[in-house]
């Protein structure tokens, strides 16, 4: 396959084109959020500050002298919506939308200094001698003042794709213009994000299907753009780091991406993700048709590609196991341990502590449907919305996982971070929910009777099983429900369904759901698992610790669970009851 990104390019700068409104001098896009940061409602449309510069660098890259005025206009428009007042919280960054001020946003982002700096950096270093030079000198002080905005934020390294997207637009502002403070910032940074990188084994935002291709994305764009051979050097490996995990996480017989995910935003790999992989590869993997393929207008100018000694990896059917400690406490012991687990057409990923947000896949599976594939994604919904103060608990080997899902006191609800419970939340349906998407043929499910220990769903060959071990919740009666929706198959352990109802978390003594989980092709068979309220023996430690004088806080009631198979150890997990704070919630479980 040869790759033209020029004529990819130009392509897509048509369909740009038709999205064009002069008279505010931005590109019009469906309106879009995750649901956080963005105030607007019932909106259709906005003009978003970040596909904005997007298109006016894209227009430069063109080549064609026509696009120049307009790729002006619309780094004037855009750098006048930059708030420049080093007196304000949000100095050096951009709104989302135009249609939204930043004093309208709850809470800004303050990552739009990256987002937003890195195109116009990229414009004056490749395009510098085409514009104007008011508009050059615009350019500079905007870009100024993002740098001044990300090095006063100072992200760590754990961010990701910002801890790299940062020391890109501060390194390349600093070689553009000079400015040695701000190539030396962004080298360091550089520095710091690889070695924690290397103390890791791994990036923290680990295997994300949406942020690995950010990160390869910022990578490339420090080794294709900076001259700096330390700088060259770093990203070169971090990309072996990046590209690795991509080639490690690939299940070739369903074409998906191996979980588990730390920060996910679709758990089908789309249509973009795969022509990424596939123009990466030169056309050596082959997922689309050349005419079905995507073209982003961020990949041009960028020497983006997978190293060869990866693309086998792509293509492999062999059993894999992967597991990699992805977080630590400061003694070095392991807080969250990823594992992968492939078997021909089954894959399963977990994470053995996380909290339940949007954007996790703390246990995921994807299974050859035939010519597709299904997948099984395990979501804890408040109002239908996932709950991000619950705690996800595991342990797996193979294709069995024994897990617990407990509630802690300080999270928050729809974001980890953003909108803070205080302990308490109102709801009105709250549950558990194992979400089969992707194809549905060939996947049915047997009737399942609310009070039942077990449920199971076939899928193609292989059959889901979910045996309840444990359950309590408030005094409520939670039970099974089977549902779906028109592209969805759900098996939902029901926790509160009825009128809107207070829970407050800080008083509730019991709210602990344990489970055995299997994905195989065997006969149906029970799972050999069950779990006990070790009350009496905590009753007796806080009994001790009480006559001791000492604390009794890490005496609450326990649960101890075991899950045992033939040809495996048995898997072990003892949680809490109690909610509790988030930080004791996220400590390794005892076994």
């Amino acid at each position: 396959m040869t790759i033209d990104s020029k004529q990819m390019l130009l392509r897509q700068l048509d369909n740009w084109h038709a999205e064009y409104t002069p008279e505010l001098r931005m590109v019009r896009k469906p309106f879009s959020t995750p649901g956080y940061h963005s105030t607007l409602k019932n909106v259709e449309f906005t003009h978003p500050t970040l596909a904005a510069c997007v298109y006016a660098l894209a227009l430069l890259d063109s080549g064609e002298s026509g696009n120049i005025e307009r790729a002006q206009e619309i780094l004037e428009q855009v750098i006048s919506l930059q708030d420049q007042n080093r007196d304000n919280a949000t100095f050096g960054i951009w709104s989302w939308f135009y249609e939204e001020p930043l004093t309208m946003m709850a809470p800004p982002d303050w990552n739009w200094a990256d987002f937003c700096g890195k195109r116009l950096v990229l414009a004056e270093q490749r395009h510098g001698e085409l514009l104007d030079e008011g508009l050059r000198d615009q350019i500079k002080h905007a870009l100024f003042c993002a740098c001044d905005a990300i090095i006063k934020r100072n992200v760590g390294p754990g961010y990701t794709n910002i801890a790299i997207m940062g020391a890109f637009v501060t390194l390349l502002t600093g070689e553009v213009y000079g400015e040695e403070k701000y190539v030396s910032y962004g080298l360091n940074r550089l520095n710091i994000f690889s070695e924690y990188t290397k103390q890791l084994g791994t990036f923290q935002e680990y295997n994300s299907p949406t942020y690995t291709i950010v990160a390869i994305q910022e990578l490339s764009s420090i080794f294709t753009a900076t001259k700096l051979e330390e700088a060259r050097r770093l990203s070169s490996e971090l990309l072996d780091v990046a590209w690795r995990m991509v080639a490690d996480h690939f299940h070739a017989p369903s074409r998906q991406w191996s979980g588990p995910h730390s920060r996910c935003y679709s758990t089908v790999m789309t249509p973009e993700v795969l022509s990424f992989l596939q123009i990466a590869s030169f056309g050596e993997l082959r997922f689309l048709p050349d005419d079905q393929l995507k073209y982003s207008l961020d990949w041009y100018g960028n020497d983006i590609r997978c190293p060869e000694r990866y693309l086998p990896a792509f293509r492999h059917t062999d059993t894999a196991l992967i597991v990699q400690p992805i977080s630590r406490d400061e003694s070095g012991a392991v807080l969250n341990q990823a594992t992968t687990y492939m078997e021909g057409p089954v894959s399963v990923g977990t994470f053995s502590k996380d909290v339940m947000w949007n954007q996790r896949r703390n246990l995921l599976a994807y299974v050859r449907n035939g010519e597709s594939f299904s997948y099984i994604h395990l979501r804890l919904l408040n109002d239908l919305y996932d709950y991000s103060s619950g705690v996800y608990t595991s342990t797996q080997e193979g294709k069995d996982v024994l897990f617990g899902v407990g509630f802690c006191t300080n999270g928050g609800n729809t974001h980890i971070g953003l909108d803070p419970i205080d302990g308490v939340i109102e709801s009105a349906d709250l549950r558990l929910r194992f979400e089969i998407g992707g194809s549905l043929d060939g996947v049915s499910a047997d009737a399942v009777s609310r009070d039942a220990e077990t449920a199971s769903v076939r899928i193609a060959d292989q059959t889901m099983r979910v045996k309840r071990l444990y359950a309590a919740f408030d005094g409520e009666r939670p039970g099974w429900e089977l549902g779906g929706s028109a592209d969805k198959l759900f098996l939902d352990y029901v926790i509160y369904s009825g009128e809107r109802k207070r829970f407050d978390f800080r008083s509730i003594r019991e709210a602990l759901l344990l489970f055995a989980w299997r994905l195989d092709g065997t006969a149906a068979a029970d799972l050999d698992a069950e779990a006990s309220d070790a009350g009496a023996a905590a009753e007796a430690e806080t009994a001790a610790a009480a006559q001791a004088g000492s604390s009794a806080a890490a005496a609450e009631t326990q649960v101890r669970a075991e899950f045992r198979a033939p040809g495996r150890s048995t898997l072990h997990l003892t949680l809490p009851v109690k909610p509790a704070e988030k930080q004791t919630m996220m400590r390794p479980s005892a076994e």
